[in-house]
């Protein structure tokens, strides 16, 4: 027993910590497909919101891994859900079932469920709708890729109005994801419990997440570690490939040293810089505002003091995108999709000269100048003509 509960020596456990919200089942009237009514036959959400006035409108529906037959919900679900509402994310932890008791299509009906549900709940939680991700871990990882990459519009007839709300995440969060369900470098464990021991070869491919990603698969976050034994880090290599094959927004972190089944890694320097990737990602991404970027050009003068280096805007408001936009010879520009949100309150601006552009840049040219100006970002403006502060 010890063993089925275990992944790389991490033990999993369904038991959430005394002071998580009360469940919430995600079918009331019965999960379809229920073999039972136990509490394994009745998929459910914790729902943890942040303070009213951290509320960022973004969402995420967490699935923790376990090899679809157990739940590390502590490390890779409470935990994270604790740590995005300090973000000012609404985090909705997911209890999927399991096998061998249920087998494909029933986690992944439950995580359709759980993202249908958090959008028809919308109101009520003070979410935006078009900023509802998803994270998984590990066998999460592949269950959140299959809901990336096999969602549908919603049923605009359904008689259940969850149902009428469209499935597809705005952006998933993969950590160390099972991903190729169907290769030579899956995860035994995880393929066996959801697809039993002798699946459809067509079932496998098209489960093997990396094959079923087009242009409209949602922006995707990775991170691995290059050594993890039981999950193989080309998982994430080959969904990244895809993805980027794609067109689709997406970035990868390979650690080079790290166990499998981690978590937020406390205590390393290296594999806990994660969630702070992560979060930088989040913002960046515009995931934690619904304020409408811009796009920016303009000049830096004196032209002569920033040949080759950047400029950084940063917004009071934390949920706000940090802008690292590059200057060349005096001169910027930024499309909308990387700009800066149009806000009542002004940008702080500072400068960074990177060195010379001839005959190189050297490590002694490069430093943040000792000057910063203020910017106020408004609509209809594109272009910013930025002096830079005498001492």
């Amino acid at each position: 027993m010890f063993a089925a509960l275990c992944l790389s020596g991490l033990l999993l456990s369904a038991d959430p910590p005394s002071n998580a919200p009360k469940p919430v089942p995600i079918w009331p009237d019965g999960a379809p497909g229920a073999v039972g009514e136990e509490d394994v036959d009745q998929p459910h959400v914790w729902i943890y919101r942040p303070a009213a006035d951290a509320n960022t409108g973004a969402a995420c529906v967490v699935c923790p891994g376990g090899g679809y037959g157990a739940l590390a919900v502590d490390h890779e679900g409470h935990q994270v859900a604790v740590w995005m509402q300090r973000l000012g994310m609404t985090a909705v932890v997911l209890k999927y079932r399991l096998g061998p008791r249920y087998r494909h299509p029933a986690p992944l009906d439950d995580v359709t469920r759980a993202v249908r549900m958090v959008r028809h709940r919308a109101d009520e939680l003070g979410i935006d709708r078009d900023r509802v991700g998803v994270m998984g871990f590990s066998a999460g990882g592949h269950l959140a890729s299959t809901i990336a990459t096999h969602y549908d519009a919603g049923d605009p007839d359904a008689a259940d109005l969850i149902e009428r709300q469209p499935s597809r995440p705005s952006f998933s969060i993969l950590a160390y994801p099972v991903v190729s369900i169907g290769s030579d470098f899956a995860h035994g464990g995880s393929r066996r419990n959801l697809l039993g021991d002798d699946p459809d070869p067509k079932l496998l491919a098209n489960l093997s997440n990396e094959t079923q990603v087009t242009s409209d698969t949602p922006p995707t976050f990775l991170f691995h570690t290059a050594d993890d034994a039981a999950v193989p880090v080309k998982n994430a290599l080959v969904y990244y490939d895809a993805l980027n094959a794609a067109g689709v927004d997406a970035e990868l972190h390979v650690f080079r040293h790290g166990r499998h089944g981690v978590g937020f890694a406390p205590g390393s320097p290296t594999l806990g810089l994660w969630p702070d990737l992560l979060a930088n990602w989040l913002r960046d991404g515009g995931w934690l505002t619904a304020k409408a970027r811009v796009a920016v050009s303009g000049t830096v003068s004196p032209s002569d003091a920033i040949g080759f280096g950047a400029i950084r805007w940063t917004a009071a408001d934390p949920s706000l995108p940090v802008l690292w936009t590059p200057v060349r010879r005096g001169k910027f520009e930024v499309p909308a999709e990387h700009g800066p949100a149009v806000i009542d309150e002004p940008y702080e601006v500072r400068f960074i000269d990177m060195g010379t552009v001839e005959p190189r840049p050297t490590q002694d040219d490069a430093a943040e100048l000792d000057a910063a100006t203020s910017v106020h970002v408004r609509p209809g403006q594109a272009t910013y003509d930025l002096t830079i502060p005498g001492p």
